[in-house]
């Protein structure tokens, strides 16, 4: 059974770098999806969509975010980073890793997803 758990520092400070990694366990991310994908959820508000690295290697990113993010993988250690420059207050948010069999760049809701994990609070506050 595929399993993914994100990980990275609860608390940014503004104008830095958001870091966080998605491990993922039970299977090789190079069989179980096509797509692994970061989503966020602001408080109060729904679904954002991020970006996503295929099976390939190829990004796709959120044309709002394009600018400050990055998305990068390691298969030899089956995980996927994200990387959000110049982070503000705004960037407050539960951050989720998921993967999925097709590009699911819109979600209502996490269960879109073929997998993903139980999300990570960040917040960004000096």
């Amino acid at each position: 059974q595929v399993q993914l758990q994100e990980s990275g520092p609860g608390l940014v400070k503004p104008s830095q770098t958001l870091s966080l990694i998605c491990t993922v366990s039970g299977g090789s991310m190079l069989m179980s999806a096509l797509y692994w994908s970061w989503i966020r959820q602001p408080p109060g508000k729904g679904l954002e969509w991020m970006g996503s690295i295929s099976l390939r290697g190829n990004t796709n990113y959120s044309p709002s975010l394009k600018s400050r993010i990055s998305i990068s993988r390691d298969t030899s250690k089956n995980q996927f980073t994200l990387q959000l420059s110049s982070v503000s207050p705004e960037d407050t948010a539960v951050y989720y890793c998921a993967g999925s069999r097709g590009l699911r760049n819109d979600p209502r809701q996490m269960g879109e997803y073929d997998y993903f994990g139980q999300g990570t609070q960040v917040t960004v506050s000096s």
